[in-house]
């Protein structure tokens, strides 16, 4: 915890300069203030990394624009690249970028299980978190532009940072010359309730194309389910695996080749011993890194709050779950589940177990402030485009297609070729359609 002021420190270093295969890296560190209502009190640091192309030298790179990334999440880390792909191939041609460990995340002032008890009690870890959703992320952002670059940047935001683009086109639009956002249209109104409504149904979709491709893997699902129940089987860290956290793996359906990658972990599943038929260790290992928030602890504490804007979430993933009991994991063959974050986590999951009183505060907090300015949206001036997946189980395409409308000027691209990690698959495309429907180049 620091007890120095916004004004008692530099605000930015630099990092050495490295070159990798094509890249050229420099990271960057800045001090912010925790809150941003109170510029003169605690600070945190915020770290971020520059990536430019080799292609360009120095005298070059300094003539390019900036574009920013917004990672998903919450509670994600910036990506670590050794060599430009995909969409950053592509964003490289025309940008330096940076890529923000948003706060709390990567090498920016961590906030997890073994750095929240610094804070003080639960009360005291939750208060100090509400200080980590996207208004706060953006604020960061917007004050690291004027220090690092002063023009207004490019920026780019994936699934809870296209959230956090929303944010930033409601708060400070001066500080943006254009806005790319892929699976990351959010409600801009309204109780979190209305998206676990609708991601249940796509879930549950997704579940019967899954095993409609696979149909042998519904038998073997149902299987490992019920010998769970019966055996006691154990992930890497000693807790039983149980059927809630088997369900988990769904997080695979929410991509195209995920989906596949979802098979070939299942047929991994069995294993001969001397004690009969037992879950293989790949199987349990493979699972446990599917399952565990041990590296990101703030996607559960937080998942829920990105949605809420003046009322408690109040855990609504589990209470919306009621209505679909083909979710339960006492169903005879349950299905598996997407980006639901439910209490029993903070139950099953050890390194979430010490931050279970903090969850509930956090479910139980009502004066959440607001996320976005609907006037300011209405009346949006900056080019903007946003990538809408038809069948994206994460965020819902009607609800998606709600907050396009309610952009001015915002352009979506529709498309059922892609999942919500659809930069994965074909980012270099998918970025270089944004961009020139923003009207790139000018």
């Amino acid at each position: 915890m620091s007890d120095q002021s916004a004004a008692d420190v530099v605000p930015h270093r630099r990092e050495s300069t490295h070159l990798m295969h094509g890249a050229r890296t420099t990271g960057h560190y800045f001090t912010v203030p925790l809150d941003h209502r109170t510029p003169d009190g605690e600070t945190i640091t915020i770290f971020a990394r520059e990536y430019s192309s080799l292609e360009y030298d120095g005298e070059a790179i300094a003539d390019l624009p900036w574009l920013l990334f917004l990672q998903g999440g919450p509670g994600g880390r910036g990506s670590r690249v050794t060599q430009l792909g995909g969409w950053m191939k592509a964003a490289a041609r025309h940008f330096r970028i940076l890529m923000l460990d948003q706060r709390g995340t990567g090498r920016s002032t961590p906030a997890d299980a073994a750095t929240l008890p610094l804070r003080g009690d639960a009360a005291a870890q939750a208060e100090y978190l509400a200080h980590f959703r996207a208004d706060s992320i953006v604020a960061d952002a917007e004050l690291i532009r004027r220090q690092l670059v002063g023009a207004p940047w490019t920026v780019f935001g994936q699934s809870f940072g296209g959230f956090c683009t929303l944010t930033y086109l409601s708060v400070a639009p001066e500080g943006m010359d254009r806005a790319l956002i892929t699976g990351g249209l959010a409600p801009l109104s309204g109780p979190p309730d209305q998206v676990y409504s609708a991601t249940y149904r796509l879930v549950e979709a997704r579940n019967r194309e899954y095993f409609a491709k696979y149909p042998e893997d519904r038998t073997t699902l149902t299987r490992i389910a019920h010998h769970v129940e019966a055996i006691d089987e154990r992930l890497p860290t000693g807790e039983r695996l149980t059927v809630a956290r088997l369900q988990m793996i769904g997080s695979f359906l929410g991509g195209n080749t995920r989906m596949d990658a979802l098979h070939f972990l299942l047929e991994d599943a069995f294993v001969s011993t001397a004690d009969g038929q037992r879950l293989s260790r790949v199987f349990l290992d493979a699972v446990w890194a599917q399952v565990s928030r041990s590296s990101n602890p703030l996607y559960a504490l937080l998942h829920e709050s990105i949605y809420c804007q003046g009322g408690a979430s109040d855990w609504s993933a589990n209470r919306v779950l009621a209505e679909h009991p083909q979710f339960l994991p006492t169903a005879e063959e349950p299905l598996l589940t997407g980006e639901m974050v439910y209490r029993w986590y903070f139950d099953q999951d050890p390194s979430l177990v010490p931050l279970r009183d903090v969850a509930d505060l956090l479910a139980a907090k009502a004066d959440w402030g607001s996320l976005y300015d609907t006037d300011q949206l209405a009346r949006n001036t900056v080019p903007a485009a946003a990538a809408v997946y038809q069948d994206d189980i994460y965020v819902d395409h009607d609800l998606s297609m709600r907050t396009a409308r309610a952009v001015k000027g915002l352009q979506a691209w529709e498309t059922a070729d892609f999942h919500h990690d659809g930069i994965s698959d074909d980012g270099e495309a998918i970025f270089n359609r944004l961009l020139g429907m923003t009207g790139w180049p000018a």
